[in-house]
């Protein structure tokens, strides 16, 4: 097989990171130097790649400086209005090379790297990922982040800078271990903490109503120390704010213990205040009502609402101009953009603050609160909606509590004046779930207290009005909207595959890149043979690259002409990874049965991780490897069918996975997944898509022409309609044989011969309890596989599909959505106004 080319071969060919000037290049080289000389302590000459990484990132951080503090004054000056992400996840990955790429030094610190005799991706190798989020949703936050600056807004994300993120995966005799993700071991060089910005925040106590008002007194205090993370737009010299809350325990925390002589245990006790950082929640589409996620979720919105009104207090007119002191300009002046339900507590914290210590009037400061707020809806599954128990809120937030109540009762009375009599709407409506135990829905305070809720892809908006939130819909239809999704070009098409941004922008120049639409243009050479052949050869060598990747970790002999079939996402029923297993044995059992027949040879690459508490989601990665085990190691298959389960999916595995992909899997349940993010990534970078009519899939199909994608499958009416007639899966299985033999290799212990009853809760919960119909959409997702295998049989026809659907993903950047949330939700206009480099003087 011919070998990928080195990275030093690549240097020397035409890049769309422009070509590197000689003086950056001396520059970059004496920066390192001087980085290295002092990163080296005293006792130690001989550097380790370690040393070689953060001399790089130093060298490059001090680039990012300047620029940072420029951007964060003309803010100052400027006074725009100031937009607030807040999430419980940002899922970053690494930072190094997206922040030489977003400022231009890519190609100087390739070429000062190589100079100096050391290997670039070697050392980008090292950097840990920043794994502060699950999925998707703290992915897209990151993407957001990252459109957020290169489109000018002045704009800060909020969240936990949690010690440990989403915990490493480890595949062991086909079972997933979780082990801890100490991603801070060696040091973070990209963040910046500020202790002179701590800030207090309360817990516990009780609330005494006074004439002067409400007071929340005995309280515990932790202390939020903010830790800032530049976040550089591309090529435009602004760099915004990541500001991660991280707890402290105030130096007298429990120290009265010491009166009683304790002081040992005392200081000890300081891990409970700090413990609120030390972990994410390693759920992702499951709520888990547990007390310190409730903590978290109010650690991080109390901290932040104060640092929001302290830098609304002290803006450039603060001081002088009494328009700062009074709320009135307060929704013109901030929005805050609520990251599913997680921050829901935003809306009774800004509450509590308008009313006991800024002294408003309780309409004013409602209006206030609904004018600032908006809420991204993420999910319609039922298991994954907070529902916090009225208990834990009285006794870790009694004010809060009280100031629900309130907001309930007026919401209430204002729906039963509109509805008279109708109680059952009241209930359905009300923020307080009867029964044992009471519970808060905060779905529903979210769309009470916000002025604009939003799905993420316009079939979930569709279902979010009709279905999860009808009652509120029906009131106030002008506050639902819908912002697909999208994902940022700069690290998901010119970082991760920069072979093909060149062969593209070789085409249509490079303002692709701001402006995805131009990929448009591409129709135009849909008929040119060498623009064919040069895509399909950049795919062709990203295969051959990860085949080497492969080889190495699994020691499994890949097939680099074989369709690459991939699946990354997290594990979990709807998202049907067991589909696609059940296609894997069918085609295993095919082979088997006619040996001799031509076959289309598939590598089938499965990965993502379990939530640690899914006790079915670990079953189906056991499921996986254990299939892999018996199709990888038939002689009789050869390597027309290889399966491998990618261990420890994660940012820095996708920026490799998913140039090498040809088929993307996309299979949920019609209704079931949101919007999908992945799915937009894979058609950027040159794979079809194997899916169901659900989420952006749909948009997609639109963009590209539904012939341009492999659809299949039950649609959400016809989902719906079988909720109503009832799903058999028996039924299906006594009429499809294929589907039978599958079912009965799996009980039969066929794929755990020392374990024959392994998969038994698998089986049993496929044939008796599926609420995501794998069977009903098991013989239309054959037959498109089928599809798949005569396209793939056509270089040539397949290529221009290809060519189809990039042409068609311009849609797909969150650069298009985040001027649509900043157009319609934050009422800002998107600036490609450059601020000037460090190196100028302002005007």
């Amino acid at each position: 097989m011919a070998t990928p080319l080195t990275d030093s071969e690549r240097r020397k060919q035409i890049s769309v990171r422009g070509i590197a000037g000689l003086g950056d290049v001396a520059e970059i080289k004496k920066s390192f130097n001087r980085h290295l000389h002092f990163t080296l302590v005293k006792d130690r000459n001989v550097a380790t790649p370690r040393d070689y990484y953060f001399a790089l990132a130093h060298t490059v951080r001090d680039h990012l400086v300047g620029r940072w503090i420029r951007t964060q004054q003309y803010y100052y000056e400027k006074d725009p209005k100031r937009i607030h992400y807040l999430s419980l996840e940002f899922y970053m990955g690494r930072t190094l090379q997206n922040t030489m790429i977003n400022l231009g030094l890519q190609n100087a610190c390739d070429e000062a790297i190589y100079q100096l005799g050391l290997d670039l991706e070697e050392l980008e190798d090292i950097e840990e990922d920043a794994g502060l989020g699950n999925g998707g949703l703290g992915r897209l936050a990151a993407c957001f982040l990252d459109s957020m600056a290169s489109l000018g807004l002045a704009a800060y994300g909020y969240g936990i800078r949690y010690e440990f993120g989403i915990f490493n995966q480890k595949i062991s005799n086909g079972w997933q271990v979780e082990e801890a993700d100490d991603w801070l071991r060696y040091g973070n060089p990209w963040e910046k903490a500020r202790p002179e910005y701590m800030l207090p925040v309360h817990f516990y106590g009780r609330v005494e109503h006074t004439a002067q008002g409400a007071k929340w007194l005995d309280t515990q205090i932790v202390l939020a120390m903010p830790y800032d993370t530049p976040v550089p737009g591309y090529k435009n010299n602004t760099v915004n704010t990541m500001r991660l809350w991280s707890a402290k325990a105030p130096n007298d925390f429990n120290l009265q213990e010491f009166n009683v002589g304790d002081y040992i245990q005392a200081v000890l006790d300081r891990n409970l205040a700090e413990n609120i950082s030390r972990v994410l929640y390693p759920n992702d589409n499951f709520f888990e009502g547990k007390e310190l996620r409730l903590k978290q979720e109010y650690f991080v919105v109390a901290a932040t609402l104060q640092d929001i009104i302290r830098r609304f207090k002290s803006s450039k007119f603060g001081c002088r101009d009494p328009v700062r002191t009074s709320f009135e300009t307060f929704p013109e002046k901030v929005a805050i953009q609520l990251n599913d339900t997680h921050p829901a507590l935003a809306i009774p914290e800004l509450m509590r603050i308008l009313l006991d210590v800024e002294k408003l009037a309780w309409e004013k400061a409602w209006d206030v609160t609904v004018q600032t707020c908006a809420y991204t809806n993420h999910t319609v599954l039922p298991e994954a909606l907070e529902r916090w128990s009225v208990h834990m809120f009285e006794m870790l937030l009694p004010r809060h509590l009280e100031i629900i109540y309130e907001i309930n009762r007026r919401h209430l009375d204002r729906i039963s004046t509109m509805y008279p009599g109708d109680g059952d709407r009241l209930r359905r409506m009300s923020l307080i779930e009867e029964g044992d135990p009471k519970r808060i829905n905060m779905a529903h305070l979210c769309v009470v207290g916000s002025h604009a809720v939003n799905g993420v892809a316009r079939i979930h908006s569709e279902i979010v009005k009709n279905t999860v939130f009808k009652d509120f819909y029906d009131i106030e239809p002008e506050k639902f909207q819908n912002k697909t999704n999208g994902i940022t070009p700069r690290r998901w098409l010119l970082l991760c595959n920069p072979g093909f941004a060149d062969v593209i922008a070789e085409k249509i120049g490079e303002e692709f890149l701001t402006d995805l639409y131009q990929l448009k243009k591409l129709l135009n050479f849909i008929d040119d043979d060498t623009f064919i052949r040069d895509l399909a050869k950049v795919k062709q060598e990203n295969k051959l690259k990860f085949s080497v990747y492969l080889e190495e970790k699994y020691k499994v002999k890949i097939n680099p002409e074989s369709i690459f079939d991939i699946q990354v996402k997290r594990i979990h029923e709807y998202k049907r990874q067991l589909l696609n297993c059940l296609h894997i044995i069918t085609f295993y059992n095919r082979i088997k049965k006619d040996p001799n027949k031509q076959y289309v040879p598939r590598t089938v690459m499965i990965g993502g991780k379990a939530a640690p508490g899914y006790h079915l989601a670990k079953m189906i990665i056991k499921l996986i490897t254990s299939v892999a085990d018996i199709v990888n190691n038939d002689p009789v298959v050869g390597d027309r069918l290889k399966v491998i389960y990618l261990e420890n999916y994660r940012v820095s595995l996708a920026e490799k996975v998913v140039p090498a992909a040809d088929l993307s899997e996309q299979i949920s349940t019609a209704g079931t997944e949101a919007s999908g993010t992945g799915n937009m990534k894979f058609m950027l970078n040159g794979a079809l898509t194997i899916g169901t009519m659900d989420g952006a899939n749909v948009e997609m199909a639109e963009e590209a022409g539904e012939e341009n994608l492999f659809i299949f499958g039950m649609r959400v009416e016809d989902v719906e309609a079988m909720d109503k007639t009832g799903y058999n899966a028996r039924e299906y299985y006594d009429r499809i044989p294929e589907l039978k033999q599958v079912m009965d290799q799996i009980s039969s212990g066929f794929f755990s011969p020392k374990q024959p009853d392994l998969f038994k809760d698998i089986i049993n919960m496929l044939m008796n309890h599926d609420r995501f119909k794998v069977f009903a959409d098991y013989e239309a997702y054959i037959r498109c596989q089928e599809k798949v295998n005569d396209l793939y049989k056509n270089p040539k026809e397949w290529t221009k599909t290809v060519i189809k659907n990039i042409a068609g993903s311009g849609k797909f950047s969150s650069d298009r959505t985040i001027a649509e949330y900043a157009r319609e939700i934050w009422g800002v206009e998107p600036s490609d106004v450059k601020i000037p480099p460090p190196n100028e003087p302002r005007e």
